[in-house]
């Protein structure tokens, strides 16, 4: 069985691969390392043989997780690192080490799902988007704040705008301009990030015609997937490219 874990921000996404390495066995969100590992823990006939990982958090941070987990599964653990080139892609930035380690797996996976031009925009803390040309050369991106980060500042710094996120979820059942504060807060923050695609989509457009693929990922992708209806929804595009960067015999 391979663990494989995506450390974000905020969280860490983890799933189980099966003996076949392909099917998922069992997967889930935590919010903290030792979260992580009760999870594990409590999952029937788990036998880990490897374990990889990509982290975009502070490197002493991902050293006590992979102590962690050697610790309690005796499990080895290969993290993903930056490349200036890897499966066809050219990373763009001038300094390649500087972009996002999740940024840049799940360009790979999108390049190696598309075998085109591709646009991979993820929407998660941050919002990014991503230009990969035909021939793999990365065009750069963007980063906006996401719907955590929209939300969060709202809430802290305008001290009338209080409330919980069973009201968030409420407010999100329709995007009509909002008759309550959470209402117009929630459909307003999904309305930029719903923005924020279009105007990727129009840019990638100027690019390449219509000879591209779209590929929306992250945790709040549902939010903006009826606005851009010819994108593929890939929730687990990040481990596409762990799989390619960290392959395991």
């Amino acid at each position: 069985m391979i663990l494989e874990l995506d450390c974000g921000n905020s969280f860490i996404k983890w799933r189980v691969l099966g003996s076949q390495k392909v099917s998922v066995s069992a997967e889930g969100v935590v919010g903290s390392d030792a979260a992580l590992i009760e999870s594990l823990g409590a999952l029937p006939g788990l036998l880990l043989t490897r374990c990889r990982l990509v982290s975009v958090r502070a490197q002493d941070e991902t050293n006590k997780l992979v102590e962690a987990l050697k610790a309690a599964f005796g499990v080895e653990v290969s993290c993903a690192v930056s490349a200036r080139e890897m499966a066809g892609v050219r990373n763009g930035y001038d300094e390649f080490e500087r972009l996002g380690l999740d940024r840049w797996l799940a360009m790979l996976g999108g390049f190696k799902l598309a075998s085109r031009a591709c646009l991979v925009l993820d929407f998660g803390t941050a919002a990014t988007a991503d230009f990969i040309c035909a021939d793999g050369e990365h065009l750069g991106g963007f980063i906006c704040p996401g719907m955590p980060l929209m939300r969060n500042q709202l809430r802290t710094h305008t001290r009338k705008i209080r409330y919980d996120d069973v009201a968030a979820e409420r407010a999100l059942e329709r995007l009509s301009p909002g008759r309550t504060t959470v209402e117009a807060v929630e459909r307003g923050c999904v309305l930029m990030l719903r923005g924020f695609a279009l105007t990727q989509l129009e840019l990638a457009q100027k690019y390449w015609g219509s000879d591209f693929s779209v590929f929306l990922t992250g945790g709040d992708a549902d939010l903006v997937a009826d606005a851009v209806p010819q994108a593929q929804l890939v929730p687990d595009l990040v481990f596409v490219g762990l799989a390619m960067a960290c392959p395991l015999s």
